[in-house]
Parts: C-alpha cells; structure tokens; sequence
C-alpha cells in the first residue's frame, strides 16, 4: 500500500498561498523529511495531513484513504507531534496521557510504560505548567505514539532535547520503531540522516523533491538562503 499520494495539493489563506501544487507519492514504511524556512508551509502540510485542515485542491490519500472524505477512517491510524505539545497545562503527564488513553481506547498499562519510556514516571504527577519544555516534549511524544499509529507527523520532534533525551525517545519515533513518518525539520544533516524522501518547499512551492542519492546537502542548506 502506498503510504502517501499527493497530487496537485493546494491550501491558502485569503490571497496567500500557503501551499501549491505538491504532488509526491510514498510507500509504508519510509520517511518523508520536510525542509524549508518559516513559512515555507510545512506545518500547513502537516496539518492537512493530519485531517486538521482540507486542502483547497489537489487529490490527497493517506494510508490508503482519500482526504477529507474519509477522515474517520484514518484518524486513529495517525499520531501528530506538532510544535505545540497538544497537552493541558493544568493537567499532569500522567492526566494527560490517560485523557488521550480514553479518546483511543488505550489501558492505562500503556501510560504507564511510556512515562517510564520517556524517564517521566517519577514526574508524572507534576502539572505540565511545572515541567521543562524538554520534559513537555517527552510527554508530548508519549501522547504521539501512545495508540501505536501506522503514521507518525512529526515537526521539529529533537526539539528542546538533550542528547541524553533523544537516545530515550528514538526507539518510539525513529527509524527504528518501524512507522512512516513524516517530519518537518530545520536541521539539513540531522533531517537528511533521517530521510528516504526529502521534500523542500519555499513559499508553498516545491523546490525539492526526491531521494537522499538524489539531494546533497547543500540544496537543502540553500533552500534557509
């Protein structure tokens, strides 16, 4: 099954356009890697994507369901770390965790098991107002993956992590965890290293499209030029 299929994708706001015209097509299984500078449409991307926003054009199918038509039907399949962590600051991490549990029909075993994942169990209790933006992105990422979805869209998901937190955190949204992802980065090697596709926009337009053997390093660091 392909993953991704996007033909003549189009979104703007009033007159500005956002995106227009991205068309790609992606397999189960690999990475999209997104490059561009702010305002590029990225999150915009991500967002439609995600069934949080609909495209003005363009024909659009995400784990082999047509978007928007078929929302419902892919929602569950997705987890979405965007650049807001998407939790309640009055809440603690482990409220939030179990609120989200709720919404996907998840035990709390698995709230658990991610808190101890992510090294937040023994600050688990702790409002998230409370937390360091590194701990918040930990829980956020345990929000991401915490029903186990097909489809990871990540932006920036390294950040506000040290070294130490992104050698916890890689096993649920690396490579190695075995998900199609896409991620929005701003980081041409790190995003490179990450990539099967790479896919870089200016203005909402493509001005880079294809594999890492067919992209170097120096067209996407030209792409923040």
């Amino acid at each position: 099954m392909t993953a991704l299929e996007l033909d003549g994708l189009a979104r703007h706001y009033g007159e500005r356009e956002a995106l227009s015209d991205v068309s790609l097509s992606m397999g189960v299984g690999r990475t999209l890697v997104v490059f561009g500078p702010n305002g590029a449409g990225k999150t915009t991307l991500l967002r439609i994507l995600a069934t949080l926003l609909r495209p003005h054009a363009g024909r659009l199918s995400v784990l082999g369901r047509s978007l928007p038509q078929e929302a419902w039907g892919v929602r569950g399949q997705i987890g979405l770390l965007a650049h807001e962590p998407m939790l309640f600051r009055e809440l603690s991490a482990r409220e939030n965790l179990r609120f989200h549990a709720r919404l996907h029909g998840v035990e709390d075993d698995r709230v658990e098991e991610l808190l101890e994942r992510v090294a937040m169990r023994n600050r688990a209790r702790e409002p998230v107002r409370t937390l360091s933006r590194g701990m918040v992105q930990r829980v956020a990422i345990a929000r991401a993956v915490l029903h186990d979805p097909e489809l990871l869209l990540l932006d920036e998901p390294y950040a506000n992590l040290d070294p130490a937190a992104i050698e916890l955190v890689r096993p649920l949204i690396g490579a190695e965890a075995g998900r199609t992802r896409v991620i929005c980065s701003h980081d041409p090697a790190g995003g490179l290293a990450e990539a099967d596709l790479v896919l870089g926009l200016r203005a909402g337009r493509t001005v880079l499209l294809g594999g890492v053997r067919d992209i170097g390093l120096d067209e996407i660091t030209e792409l923040y030029r």
